[in-house]
C-alpha cells in the first residue's frame, strides 16, 4: 500500500518541490494550495484547491483524501507567508490574516487528520516554521510571532500524540530562494504607506532582505530534501535545519539572546546613522 501524505503551499517554493520530491519517491501526495494551476499531475500527484484560513476548505480538503485513500501517514503544514512592517502601523485584521495562515491553518488541519492517525496507530505532522521562529528583527513581529506560536504549539503536540505513534516535528529553514522575500518587501511597503516615522527600519530592513537574496545558497529543492527526511525518518528529530549556519543561528538567539539583541540594534543604529 502507497503511503499518502497532505502538503499545504503546494503551489510553490518548498511545498512545490516538497510535492514532486514525494511523489518521485512513490508517496501519493495531495497539494493544496489556493492557486492550483502550478502543481503538476501526475499519477502520484493530486491537486486541490485549498485555503487554509477557510473551515471548509481545509474540512474537503481532508475528507476527500481519507475518502479516496482510506488513510493518511502524512500531513506538511508548508503555507505560510510575512505580514511585515511595524507594529504600529500593521492593521489588527492583517496580523489575524498572518496568524489565521501561518499557525490557524496548521491547528485546524492538524485536529482534522489526528483521529485518522489515531485509528491508523501512526502518522507525521511536519510543521515548516523558520528560524524567524527563534530569532527575531525589525518589522517582523507578527510574523516571528506566529512561527514561535507554531513550535510551541507543534512541541506540545508532539508530548501528546507519541503515545499513538504519531510524531509532530519542525523544520526550520533560514534564507530560501524563493518568492517569500519579494512578497515580505512588498508588504512591508504596503503597510508603512510611505509613512516616514519608521523609515530607518524601512530602508534596513528592505536592504536587508535584498542582501540575503543575492547570498542565499539554499534552495527549495535543498529544504524538499530537509522536509522528506523530516516525514519519512523512522526516528524523527524534534527539529530539522538545512545547514549548521541554521543551527548555530537558532543556538546563539536561544541562548545568548543579549549578544543577539545588541547585534540588532548596532545594525539599527548605523542605518539612522546613515540616514
Amino acid at each position: 500500500m502507497k503511503k499518502v501524505v497532505a502538503i499545504t503551499g503546494a503551489s510553490s517554493g518548498m511545498g512545490l518541490e516538497t510535492t514532486k520530491l514525494m511523489a518521485d519517491n512513490n508517496w501519493i501526495v495531495y497539494g493544496g494550495a489556493r492557486h492550483i494551476a502550478k502543481i503538476p499531475t501526475t499519477s502520484n500527484i493530486h491537486s486541490l484547491k485549498l485555503d487554509v484560513t477557510d473551515t471548509d476548505s481545509n474540512q474537503n480538503f481532508i475528507n476527500t483524501i481519507i475518502s479516496e485513500q482510506g488513510h493518511i501517514d502524512a500531513l506538511i503544514n508548508s503555507a505560510g507567508y510575512g505580514e511585515l512592517g511595524p507594529v504600529e502601523d500593521i492593521p489588527i485584521a492583517a496580523a489575524r490574516q498572518q496568524f489565521a495562515t501561518n499557525f490557524f491553518g496548521a491547528a485546524e488541519l492538524t485536529k482534522l487528520v489526528l483521529p485518522q492517525m489515531r485509528k491508523q496507530q501512526h502518522g507525521r505532522i511536519v510543521n515548516i516554521s523558520s528560524v524567524g521562529g527563534d530569532i527575531y528583527s525589525p518589522l517582523g513581529a507578527y510574523y516571528h510571532a506566529s512561527k514561535a506560536a507554531l513550535q510551541q504549539w507543534s512541541d506540545t503536540l508532539d508530548l501528546e500524540v507519541q503515545r499513538f505513534n504519531i510524531r509532530s516535528v519542525v523544520v526550520q529553514p533560514s534564507g530560501t530562494h524563493s518568492t517569500w522575500g519579494p512578497i515580505a518587501r512588498k508588504k512591508i511597503l504596503q503597510n508603512t504607506h510611505g509613512d516616514p516615522t519608521y523609515t530607518d527600519l524601512v530602508d534596513l530592513m528592505t536592504t536587508t532582505l535584498a542582501d540575503n537574496a543575492r547570498g542565499m545558497s539554499a534552495t527549495a529543492t535543498d529544504l524538499a530534501q530537509i522536509i522528506f527526511s523530516a516525514t519519512t525518518d523512522k526516528h524523527p528529530h524534534r527539529r530539522y535545519f538545512n545547514t549548521f549556519h541554521d543551527r548555530l543561528t537558532v543556538f546563539v538567539a536561544r541562548t545568548l539572546p543579549n549578544i543577539f539583541r545588541r547585534q540588532i540594534q548596532r545594525s539599527i543604529i548605523k542605518t539612522k546613522k546613515q540616514s
